[in-house]
């Protein structure tokens, strides 16, 4: 118990000190600035636009485009670096634009592999009307299907991997018989061609996913091409050729260790009473023994290499390659992954295991292996949820914060199964692990009934019920030799709803590494307050009213924020703010951040610029460029470290 109490309170010091004293962790490229700014209206015509991001991106044929108010692209094409910089994006104009409303329309991938894209618009002169059409600003959205088919083969990957690196790390570690077991070898084969067929499904459909185009691009060699000059593609390929080598590994696995395992063993070393033959005994079954532990060693070493370059083709291309403390954050996400393999992949090998005669010695390795895989997840996991959250608050106000709650969650109730699993394990640690013996009266049974079925063969009553029962009998004989002792079957109930657990951790592991990390501006972009409705516009000014409360004392630090949109529908729209107190009467805050955001269609967060025009009251244009419903988020300060964010929902006509 106080061994217990001293880890849960290690934990919660470890989480304190990480998670409470961090700043958010970068992840996907996030748009810093551009050139022109954003809403701005420049005097003369710019000669490019250029666009500053928070890490490096790549860049296609048509990350960027400008269109004019009428729609028509301006740009001269072919968009690059500006000055060689990688976090930078560029593109020229044509000379002679007239003044007007200009709509940049982006779209890049990111260093962790992440798709990004959005809007903006600037005007020459002055503002003016646009009508840029929906599909001309396709943001970061994928298509349905193809985001669908890649985020299962993500899934797939994932289990696969689990399932390939687990049952041979059991097979190695606990059960070296399980090499010559049909049902085992069918394991590791399944996770190496699902594992084949994830890798070739995500190869093809990451040209479409980048490109939001449909199902029918995934074979176009020229997107496959260019998914391989990317760093996710490099991994990907880099995975195929270990996969390559991994069906080297399992044929030396199944083959050598397997044949090892098979083979007959020297006589037990058990006391005989006789010194000399005691000695022979344990001397031959040493020798006998000897080269499956030398085989063990050696498919070992060589398969926990395999097992970390192949989760280095997932830490290479995702959220630990780019960010903070990168060269910890890369073997930290390898050990965890390589964790999670052996603990998962472990149990369902066990599961297998407990039909084919695997022993208490086995399944007690087994539980220590999957104690040690737990503090690493632990370790590792701790780390990356400081990395990847930052902040208290990031756990409920950002997408990715939610899905590792859920995650937690589950581990949670995984470690609670687990728990169930040990105390069986220590029962059948104690218990006879054979099947029942037979009941000498069921026999008798049977032999009065053999006796009475030859003395009433003739009746046809009579042998109808003897077949039932002989049929009875068949069946009770077949479900003891499938379950074994009540035990076994104990701990096969509980490693199956562990392995029932685990397949949903998969699944939110997926959306987490397809999440990005600490994005609260996003989150707070693409929600809106739970229960509003969205006002319409219809040319008529609209007016939102927004309770905030920043959590400090001051003056402004709790009241009413009053948004009035002017004429709320596409183009230019004037904004107004006014911030008041408890009392309703207008109050100055050191800060007030508006910004517009078309969920729909991943266009923005679009920041306007606003000027204080009196107590209370700031104001500004709002240049919206797509009808729809729009989310408006306002950001009210304070004091130093006192802020909030609201948001609402308003329809533009």
């Amino acid at each position: 118990m106080r061994k217990t109490r001293a880890i849960l309170v290690t934990v919660g010091a470890l989480l304190v000190l990480l998670l409470g004293g961090a700043g958010t962790a970068s992840a996907h490229a996030a748009l810093l600035h551009t050139d022109p700014e954003q809403n701005s209206v420049v005097a003369t015509e710019p000669a490019a636009v250029t666009l500053t991001f928070s890490e490096g991106v790549t860049l296609d044929s048509d990350a960027l485009r400008v269109l004019d108010p009428a729609g028509k692209a301006v740009d001269t094409g072919n968009p690059g670096h500006a000055d060689g910089k990688a976090d930078t994006a560029t593109i020229g104009l044509r000379p002679g634009l007239a003044n007007g409303t200009y709509t940049v329309a982006w779209r890049a991938i990111s260093e962790d592999s992440h798709p990004v894209g959005g809007a903006f618009t600037f005007s020459i002169g002055a503002p003016s009307d646009t009508s840029v059409s929906a599909s001309q600003v396709q943001g970061a959205k994928a298509d349905d299907v193809v985001a669908a088919l890649y985020g299962t083969a993500r899934t797939v990957a994932y289990a696969a991997y689990a399932l390939l690196i687990g049952v041979a790390a059991f097979v190695l570690l606990c059960w070296p018989g399980g090499a010559a077991v049909r049902s085992v070898q069918r394991l590791l084969m399944t996770g190496w061609v699902a594992l084949l067929a994830s890798t070739v499904a995500l190869l093809l459909l990451r040209g479409p996913y980048e490109r939001g185009t449909g199902l029918g691009q995934a074979f176009d060699l020229s997107l496959v091409r260019s998914t391989l000059d990317e760093r996710l593609g490099t991994a990907l390929a880099a995975r195929l050729l270990l996969l390559a080598a991994a069906g080297v590994f399992l044929s030396l696995l199944v083959g050598h260790l397997g044949q090892l395992a098979s083979a007959p063993t020297a006589r037990a070393a058990e006391p005989t009473g006789d010194a000399e033959e005691d000695e022979l005994r344990r001397l031959e079954l040493r020798a006998s023994t000897r080269p499956q532990r030398e085989a063990r060693l050696a498919l070992g070493v060589g398969g926990l290499v395999l097992a970390l370059a192949l989760g280095a083709t997932w830490a290479g291309a995702d959220h630990a390659a780019v960010g903070i403390q990168v060269g910890l954050a890369l073997p930290f996400d390898m050990l965890h992954l390589l964790a999670m393999a052996c603990w998962l992949g472990g149990l369902v090998t066990l599961l297998v295991g407990l039909r084919h005669g695997v022993g208490a010695p086995e399944i007690d390795r087994f539980s220590k292996v999957a104690f040690g895989s737990v503090a690493v997840l632990v370790a590792t996991g701790i780390y990356q949820s400081w990395r990847g959250v930052g902040s208290w608050s990031a756990l409920t106000d950002t997408e990715y914060g939610r899905l590792l709650l859920i995650k937690i969650g589950l581990v949670l109730v995984m470690l609670g199964l687990a728990w169930f699993s040990r105390r069986w394990v220590t029962r059948l640690r104690g218990a006879s692990d054979e099947p029942d013996a037979p009941d000498h009266a069921d026999s008798a049974d049977e032999a009065d009934g053999r006796e009475q079925e030859v003395g009433q063969a003739d009746d046809p009553v009579r042998r109808a019920q003897l077949e039932r029962q002989r049929a009875a009998l068949a069946s009770a004989k077949v479900r003891r030799a499938r379950d074994g002792s009540p035990v076994r079957a104990g701990l096969r109930r509980a490693v199956l709803a562990e392995a029932g657990v685990a397949v949903a951790v998969l699944v939110v592991t997926t959306l987490l590494t397809n999440s990005p990390p600490g994005r609260v501006a996003s989150a707070a972009a693409a929600t809106a307050a739970p229960g509003a409705t969205a006002p319409v516009g219809t040319g008529q000014p609209v007016e939102l009213k927004l309770a905030y409360d920043t959590g400090g004392t001051g003056a402004g630090a709790k009241g009413t924020v009053t948004l009035s949109i002017d004429p709320a529908r596409t183009g230019g729209n004037t904004v107004k703010l006014v911030v008041s107190d408890t009392t309703g009467q207008p109050v100055d805050v050191p800060e007030v951040q508006l910004s517009f955001t078309l969920p729909d269609r991943d266009l923005g967060p679009l920041p306007v610029v606003l000027a204080k025009s009196a107590t209370g009251t700031w104001s500004g244009t709002a240049q919206l460029p797509l009808a729809g419903d729009w989310v408006a988020a306002v950001v009210v300060r304070s004091s130093d470290i006192d802020q909030t964010t609201q948001t609402k929902s308003v329809k533009i006509g």
